[in-house]
């Protein structure tokens, strides 16, 4: 009894230190399986607030759930997650966000995408920043990198 006790207690210990050491890769991982809700990134350290009312607006819509916002110098990437019996309105409540955000923003660039690589590039992304591997300009250089991914998947 007691050896099999202590063979199932270092078995937990493994794996729970494997768990830990890919903690962030598999977070954004599940980014794609379970709702994250991410808060607004900014990678030039204005419009936080910018960021936070295009997050409530866009969440408003019934169809989607799990909007993401990074905020940078030129470019707004909003991103989000389509409700899955909503999958065949795809381009037209993507056509709505993106008009209703323009009618309401007017000077703001908008880029808008329900893809799910684009999700995870921006979850990846507002993770990098939170921790502190992604300065300033490196993040608002990915910013750009994931603009430009989203035009190649359209």
């Amino acid at each position: 009894m007691g050896m099999s006790r202590g063979l199932l207690f270092i078995v937990c210990i493994c794996l729970l230190s494997a768990c830990n050491q890919n903690q962030e890769e598999k977070n954004s991982q599940l980014a794609l399986m379970k709702t994250t809700n991410p808060g607004p990134v900014v990678t030039d350290n204005q419009g936080h607030g910018l960021g936070e009312a295009i997050k409530r607006e866009v969440s408003s819509y019934p169809e989607l759930y799990d909007v993401a916002v990074v905020k940078g110098k030129k470019n707004i990437l909003v991103v989000y997650k389509v409700k899955h019996l909503q999958r065949f309105r795809m381009k037209k409540i993507e056509k709505n966000v993106t008009n209703s955000l323009e009618k309401q923003y007017p000077n703001e660039n908008f880029t808008v995408s329900s893809d799910y690589k684009i999700f995870l590039e921006a979850v990846r992304l507002e993770e990098k920043i939170k921790t502190g591997e992604f300065p300033q300009k490196q993040a608002e250089k990915r910013l750009k990198e994931i603009v430009n991914m989203t035009n190649d998947t359209k």
